[in-house]
């Protein structure tokens, strides 16, 4: 029984040894990534590319609108993200490993050496790590998705920054940062910042948008502008960067000499002051936060109670300097309204104290939004809010009226009831609203109590029959009437419709535009430092095109003759050229009213170099006519396209370009799948599949709305010609038996090849020709 009971022991040690090597077989037997790509064990690097590039442009979700295109696209990537690696493939071919281990015999060690400490199960063997189903938990609660974050997280931008994390599934670089990104997305958050999370895999509109090319990306975003990360990933560079992004004139420094200039500055700036004295040398980050989001509102200032220079602003307000102390001050500097003590201060506790202390006792109301928050619209009877205005001048003539108003109103502080103040002069719509041009305020200083009605400025008032002095009696009569108003809503028997208040503190526009110029070259400074070319290409584009218009019209000025060379008639060579294109009457007419304003045609060749400016950045309204040719044929093929297409040269919207076949058949190949009911291509298993000949086909490609059209060359065997349009097409696309001299370059069947492409390019410039749309430009590799 005992020997039963060992017996059954060292077979269950056993199992548990061998349990590894049998999930590792069991996940080798479940995915087989030359199986996916459809290619053997002893396939070569080109030839895993080129069924990746062809499995993965049949199955991208885009294009395949199959419910498994998605998931049958992830496990192409993933397959050849596994034979594309060395290391990896002989990981796989060794072992039977996706990749994520160092083999099975280290592995084995791993789990032998921990043998004795315990059980011990590896769940790399069950799991793959890098699946969305195996994202983290923590990021769920940040995802952005477009809708969101256009409604949303940009106009939230102006009150607070936002740190934006761009990931996508198969990133290892991804798992790298993730220890940083959780430590800082806490910590950031509890301040006041931002946190979003955006999945580049299912949100590539949003990851589009936001010009995110790679992942990860880190970025910021504050006042709807996007900055990116461009540091390494750790915890001081991240605080930093999002430090960075708030504006540097948040929170002025404080000290005994400007302190009195500082809190004096209520009345220019009709907004209270804060005050935060603490013992830390920098201005903590959650101030500078708190102060980004109520700038609007008010002005902040710090004090280091450390420092030299600070001892009498202090004493002057008994400040501790062991415990920040937060004050806000307004119209009176010599003792705050209102005091905040706290070890620790926290978001909420700050977000409290300010928002309770948004504006002056008797705020000044300089512009509608202003006036829309201090007096809202009665919603119901019970939220009834009223305003106590009083409609004064400036200067010290009305400073002791404007003294008693600002003392009643201190001492009759309630939450129905709010006090303002207004410049007659600065708002002259408004006071003859109310006081309807009655002679005896003129010149004098006049109380009117109101509610706002509707947001279409209709309210309800009553204006103090007297002018208001600031007496005793004025007290009285006005503390009489808010009794009366408390007790009887329909005290307020006058109705008038007021005008929007003008914005008194809105800057110049002469001002506004020298910001908006600063911001733009600050941008534009920074994404050059960083050498970031792809944000940049807008800037360069611009600038390149200004100086090109600029230089251009000085030569053409310098160098051209008196007279108009498009009212010349045309040259000897220009005849030549155009009676050779003279196939029938009613074209030659057509040709010799179109004169092109040069005497050659410009050709160049489309590579990688030009690719973006040529074609994917191709201004609207302009094509790019394209003659594919070999090295073989590019000589005569160049003649002929040149005499075809000279006299539509003149056409400004017009670049003619042309592509070698030898380097480049793969970019013409996959156009073509596109055109698939105008040219087939046959498939891998066709016996002519190496043997496709293209020479002399000519595509017009429109850059901007992603289509081109195709002709295709003319078949020698065609009695009289047959007209090359984009939708007559003949299934023979085979190259001619070999050895045939028809199939020369310089036989006269090479010759014929674009013969009529004059028509076709009339009906090109119609828009009578069938269009082929893409969904997007590829890689001219």
């Amino acid at each position: 029984m005992g020997l039963g009971r060992a017996g059954l022991a060292c077979a269950a040690a056993l199992l548990l040894l061998l349990l590894p090597a049998l999930g590792a077989q069991a996940a080798a037997g479940d995915f087989d990534p030359y199986g996916v790509l459809g290619v053997g064990r002893s396939s070569s690097q080109a030839d895993i590319k080129k069924a990746y590039k062809r499995l993965a442009r049949e199955w991208h979700p885009d294009k395949n609108k199959d419910p498994g295109a998605e998931d049958k696209f992830i496990q192409i990537s993933k397959a050849y993200e596994i034979l594309s690696n060395e290391e990896k493939r002989a990981n796989f071919d060794r072992y039977g490993d996706a990749g994520e281990s160092q083999g099975y015999s280290q592995h084995q060690q791993r789990q032998f050496h921990h043998f004795h400490e315990g059980f011990y199960f590896d769940e790399s063997f069950f799991h793959f790590p890098f699946n969305s189903e195996r994202r983290d938990s923590s990021d769920e609660k940040y995802l952005l998705h477009f809708s969101h974050y256009v409604n949303e997280i940009v106009p939230d931008s102006f009150k607070k920054p936002y740190l934006i994390k761009i990931t996508s599934d198969w990133c290892f670089s991804c798992i790298h940062i993730e220890p940083v990104w959780k430590e800082v997305a806490q910590e950031l958050e509890a301040l006041g910042v931002g946190i979003g999370v955006v999945h580049a895999g299912y949100e590539r509109r949003l990851a589009h948008h936001l010009g995110a090319h790679s992942t990860p990306s880190l970025l910021g975003l504050v006042n709807g502008k996007i900055t990116f990360f461009h540091n390494a990933v750790i915890r001081e560079n991240l605080r930093q960067f999002v430090e960075n992004l708030l504006p540097g004139n948040l929170v002025e420094k404080i000290t005994d000499k400007n302190y009195i200039r500082f809190l004096s500055n209520w009345k220019k700036e009709n907004k209270p002051h804060v005050l935060l004295f603490d013992h830390m040398p920098v201005v903590p980050l959650l101030y500078k936060l708190a102060a980004f989001a109520y700038r609007d509102y008010l002005s902040f200032g710090y004090v280091y109670v450390g420092l030299r220079g600070t001892e009498e602003l202090s004493s002057q307000y008994n400040i501790n300097v062991y415990t920040p102390t937060m004050m806000i001050f307004k119209e009176h500097i010599d003792k705050p309204a209102d005091v905040v003590q706290a070890r620790d201060m926290k978001k909420q506790l700050i977000d409290d104290f300010l928002s309770q202390n948004k504006f002056l006792m008797a705020a000044r109301l300089t512009s509608q939004r202003l006036f829309a928050e201090l007096c809202p619209v009665k919603k119901s009877h019970r939220q009834r809010k009223h305003c106590v205005v009083l409609l004064t001048g400036e200067g010290d003539k009305f400073a002791e009226a404007y003294e008693a108003f600002l003392t009643f109103a201190v001492a009759n502080t309630k939450d129905t009831l709010k006090f303002a103040h207004i410049y007659n002069d600065r708002q002259p719509e408004f006071a003859d609203a109310l006081l309807m041009d009655d002679e005896k305020y003129r010149g004098k200083s006049a109380v009117v109590i109101l509610e706002r009605r509707n947001n279409a400025g209709k309210v309800a008032y009553k204006t103090l029959e007297e002018a208001w002095r600031g007496s005793k009696e004025d007290n009285f009569i006005l503390l009489d009437l808010l009794d009366q108003l408390r007790t009887d809503p329909g005290f307020l028997s006058s109705e008038t419709v007021l005008v929007d208040l003008n914005d008194e503190l809105a800057p110049m526009f002469l001002i506004r535009w020298l910001y908006s110029v600063l911001d733009y070259i600050s941008d534009c400074w920074d994404s050059l430092f960083h050498s970031n070319w792809r944000e940049m290409m807008p800037l360069l584009s611009l600038l390149f095109s200004a100086l090109f218009i600029l230089f251009g019209t000085v030569i053409v000025q310098a160098f051209s003759d008196s007279n108009d060379t498009r009212d010349s008639p045309p040259s000897e060579k220009e005849e030549t050229a155009a009676k050779t294109e003279k196939n029938d009457a009613s074209f030659s007419k057509e040709s010799s009213s179109r004169i092109p304003k040069k005497g050659f045609v410009e050709v160049t060749e489309l590579t990688d170099i030009n690719y973006n400016s040529n074609l994917v950045r191709l201004r609207p309204g302009h094509m790019n006519v394209v003659l594919i040719l070999s090295n073989s044929t590019k000589t005569a093929l160049l003649q002929k396209f040149a005499l075809e297409v000279y006299t539509f040269t003149g056409s400004s919207s017009l670049h003619f370009s042309f592509l070698s076949l030898d380097k480049h058949r793969e970019w013409l190949e996959y156009l073509l799948e596109f055109a698939q009911d105008a040219a087939p291509i046959p498939n891998q298993y066709d016996k002519h599949f190496l043997e496709r000949d293209y020479t002399g086909y000519v595509l017009a490609l429109n850059g901007h709305k992603k289509y081109f059209c195709l002709f295709k060359p003319h078949r020698s065997g065609d009695e009289g010609g047959t007209l090359a349009l984009c939708e007559d097409y003949d299934s023979s696309l085979h190259t001619e038996a070999r050895g045939k001299p028809s199939c020369s370059p310089g036989s006269r069947f090479l010759k014929n090849k674009l013969h009529k492409l004059s028509f076709w390019m009339e009906r090109l410039l119609e828009g009578s020709l069938q269009r082929f749309y893409i969904p997007s430009w590829p890689a001219l590799d």
